[in-house]
């Protein structure tokens, strides 16, 4: 059994987390803005403070950085909501950065500490697109960071990986979307399971195969 914290936990991918985690024997510990239905009150609008928000969370064995937002209505490259792509980083970017540091002295302390990030495949450099550019550009931010975090944490023992959950039946992904929450919620697990020093850095479909950054 691992402690697992999900954050975000309160619709979509991160309820599903929290279903999975609770299914295959695992302890988790979901994180939501108002610390509701027994969960921790974590606001990620501002970095600075989320160490202390943290302060009393307990044994972690593996996070799971999930929480993140869609961005402002208007973030065409041609009509930017710049307050809007700004706070779009630092939910999706920054945030997770913050959260891992603050969680450090408890991953260090466990037996397997793992931590793997929600990412997007709208981060993917490969191809040029200019809708959602502050969500784009928030998940290829986090990419990166995540990507310096494994580097940084490698000689620790501690691996860091990144996951696509594909276009998921969600609040953010509409009806339309292809992947439903409980079955990547499911593959997330099994990566987090599965990750090792071999991992670390990499970005995986919620299916398991490694994917371009």
């Amino acid at each position: 059994m691992s402690r697992i914290l999900i954050t975000g936990s309160n619709r979509g991918i991160g309820a599903a987390l929290m279903a999975a985690a609770r299914a295959a024997g695992h302890a988790p510990i979901g994180t939501t803005r108002d610390g509701r239905n027994g969960t921790h009150a974590l606001v990620l609008d501002d970095p600075g403070t989320i160490p202390a928000q943290l302060a009393g969370v307990g044994p972690v064995d593996i996070l799971i950085n999930n929480a993140g937002i869609i961005g402002p209505d208007r973030q065409s490259p041609l009509d930017m909501d710049f307050p809007g792509f700004s706070h779009t980083l630092t939910v999706n970017a920054i945030a997770p950065l913050a959260v891992a540091q603050a969680l450090l002295p408890q991953l260090r302390a466990s037996a397997a500490p793992k931590i793997l990030t929600v990412s997007s495949q709208m981060a993917f450099m490969g191809y040029r697109k200019a809708d959602r550019i502050a969500y784009r550009a928030s998940k290829a931010a986090v990419n990166k960071a995540m990507q310096g975090l494994a580097t940084a944490l490698e000689p620790e023992g501690i691996p860091v990986a990144l996951v696509d959950p594909g276009w998921v039946r969600t609040d953010m992904g509409g009806a339309e979307a292809e992947e439903d929450p409980a079955q990547v919620a499911r593959g997330i697990l099994t990566i987090a399971s599965r990750l090792t020093l071999k991992d670390t850095g990499k970005f995986f479909r919620f299916t398991g195969e490694e994917r371009d950054f």
